[in-house]
């Protein structure tokens, strides 16, 4: 097998070399390569023997060696993976993405279960998608940690959640990574009365054998208005999420009291869900789940009292909307409160949009769409024509664009207003506070 190279950087190693364009890399140190986890494997290496297709016919071989990366090979490919992005074979009853209306952007749409990204991004995944071969190349590689999706640790349910037959099956990946030492991080999406109650306090301990488990991340179901013809699914009550809260802290009560660290986590939104306080800062260790929602809330508290804490404040003027969703409103008030407290000629006004393209239960900032934006602020009438958004909102800090296309300029001339975009962290958030009336 071998893979196409799209460009060859001008003065780099393989252009010296005459590499071009249109040319394959066939293998390095006589392993053959076919995606970028290969390529990055066997590159790292003090010795390299590289051994190229020529387009126009026939091989090239030399050696190379002392280099500190590949990328200075200068090799790059039309793709980041070298190869197709592997899509999802499950039909989960909870997939978010089967929730989506129609008209969105494509690449909404596609349901990603690739392993590489796991490694290379953090990504979760479900194992479904995996061989035997890919099981045995992640070990031989000893790529970790793994991100695995698990759901359930009771194979029957799994099939009957994910509509896979293979689902339960594919769990015995996690005990061949945790003998190779793989570390584990596990993400539980829980559906009341599917896999929660004493199914969770199933997996929890299933996956407590598990020696190479670092965290287990347990999260509710996200339901939009577009549920159609879908499995029927509802949002946890109060007492269902503080059912799931007292599940998970018993868990760790126990493990904790036999020596082993903390290992299970639910999300802020259980929280939020059972109406009750978040933990404190010390609750969640290293914070190993942040991706998944567990302990954003606490993390970004405890940073921005620090940051707001060493700052020697000052009387100069300050006047600008934090847009936010509902989810974290409470606390982004909270926080504007104290900086305008020694900040104190500040006024910062807090906007929670409601989110009427998904639905009320859908109350994280990431999924606002521009539309309603554009909606809450022409309802509202008085606004500051500053606006502050988290990043999260938007496609990437390189496209400013909202889930449904809606730029950030779109914004801009239809309210009237800047936008000024913030890092999802404390350090972003303080620093954006303090960089007005400047």
């Amino acid at each position: 097998m071998a893979v196409e190279i799209s460009g060859v950087l001008a003065g780099s190693v393989c252009e010296k070399k005459g590499v071009r364009a249109g040319d394959s890399l066939i293998s390095v140190n006589g392993n053959e390569i076919s995606d970028v986890l290969d390529y990055r494997f066997y590159c790292d290496d003090d010795k390299l023997r590289l051994v190229f297709r020529k387009a126009g016919g026939g091989e090239k071989h030399f050696k190379v060696k002392g280099l500190s990366s590949p990328d200075e090979l200068g090799l790059t490919f039309s793709t980041y993976l070298m190869d197709r992005q592997r899509s999802c074979k499950n039909k989960c009853v909870f997939c978010f993405i089967d929730q989506l209306p129609k008209g969105l952007r494509p690449s909404l749409y596609f349901k990603d279960d690739d392993a590489r990204l796991s490694f290379l991004f953090g990504n979760y995944i479900t194992l479904t998608n995996l061989t035997d071969h890919d099981v045995e190349r992640i070990i031989k590689m000893h790529i970790s940690p793994v991100n695995a999706s698990v759901h359930t640790m009771n194979p029957a349910l799994r099939v009957e959640m994910m509509k896979n037959p293979h689902a339960g099956e594919a769990l015995r990946y996690l005990y061949r990574f945790s003998e190779a030492g793989i570390r584990l991080n596990a993400q539980l999406v829980l559906c009341p009365g599917l896999n929660d109650g004493e199914e969770l306090i199933y997996s929890l301990e299933k996956l407590s054998e598990l020696k190479s488990l670092q965290s287990i991340a347990a999260v509710p179901v996200g339901l939009t208005k577009y549920r159609e013809g879908l499995y029927p699914l509802r949002k946890f009550t109060p007492a269902e999420a503080s059912a799931v809260i007292d599940a998970i802290d018993a868990f760790n009560e126990r493990i904790v009291s036999e020596g082993r660290e903390k290992l299970a986590f639910p999300s802020d939104e259980f929280y939020q869900l059972a109406g009750r306080e978040l933990p404190g800062y010390d609750y969640y260790g290293d914070f190993p789940q942040l991706e998944n929602g567990v302990g954003m809330l606490t993390l970004m508290r405890h940073d921005f009292y620090e940051l707001l804490n060493e700052a020697a404040g000052d009387a100069r003027p300050r006047r600008f909307g934090l847009v936010t969703g509902f989810a974290a409103k409470d606390l982004m008030e909270e926080l504007a409160a104290a900086f305008c407290e020694k900040f104190t000629a500040s006024r910062i006004a807090v906007y929670a949009v409601d989110n009427r393209f998904f639905g009320p239960d859908i109350t994280v900032a990431g999924l606002l769409t521009g539309q309603d934006i554009l909606r809450y602020f022409r309802e509202k009438g008085e606004y500051e024509r500053t606006l502050c958004f988290p990043s999260a909102m938007f496609k990437s800090r390189g496209e400013l664009i909202f889930l449904d296309d809606v730029t950030k300029e779109d914004v801009e001339r239809a309210l009237g207003v800047e936008v000024v975009v913030s890092d999802c962290s404390a350090d972003g958030l303080f620093g954006l506070f303090e960089s007005f009336g400047s």
